[in-house]
């Protein structure tokens, strides 16, 4: 199997774009962790790469090749905020959203940061707001903050989802700290072999 595990952050917030369309809010940077899964489902061998904006149509060969691709919240908010950069037959490969799932199963949504404190004891190193201003400063500094910020979702999103390969569950503590568990399932569909029987 070969999996991408993806991020996107963006140039500008919600409120500048005068609505909630992720496709208007444009991309600065993509960080994408591409792996090799043996039978098991174990990594073979794995690699890190950020992305900016002139490189994002050797970024997509990566996807166009993914048996999966993994992001969080990635279905709602980092396909459309990309399909503007990218062919548009790109929404419709094969998306994985981990957050997707948990809507699916428990019924709510929960942060990534909340979830990879309940579950991984780690956390994001820095916001979502701080990595829109990273970019707007522009500076060799900011920069390098902004894809170390990116490049630190992608690793968190991947250490969940592997997690839940394992483990089939995902942990998050409620309002009164009181931890649950989410049991949850990421394994690929098995194929069905299809037997053709005669009637006769």
């Amino acid at each position: 199997m070969f999996e991408v595990i993806f991020d996107t952050e963006t140039k500008t917030f919600f409120d500048e774009t005068n609505g909630n369309d992720p496709a208007k809010l444009g991309v600065s940077i993509t960080s994408v962790y591409t792996r090799t899964l043996d039978k098991n489902l174990s990594e073979v061998e794995g690699k890190m790469q950020s992305f900016w904006e002139k490189d994002f149509n050797e970024m997509f060969k990566l996807f166009e090749k993914a048996d999966r691709i993994i992001g969080f919240n990635s279905i709602n908010f980092d396909v459309p905020a990309l399909s503007p950069y990218l062919p548009s037959h790109w929404s419709k490969l094969k998306h994985f959203d981990i957050l997707d799932s948990i809507k699916k199963t428990w019924g709510k949504r929960m942060s990534l940061d909340s979830l990879a404190k309940a579950t991984l004891g780690s956390k994001k190193n820095d916001s979502g707001e701080n990595a829109i201003k990273y970019w707007n400063e522009g500076t060799r500094e900011s920069l390098a903050k902004l894809k170390k910020y990116c490049e630190m979702d992608v690793i968190i999103t991947r250490d969940l989802y592997d997690y839940v390969l394992k483990n089939g569950v995902l942990r998050y503590k409620d309002f009164w700290n009181e931890s649950h568990e989410i049991k949850l399932d990421f394994s690929y569909p098995k194929e069905k072999d299809e037997i053709q029987t005669s009637l006769f």
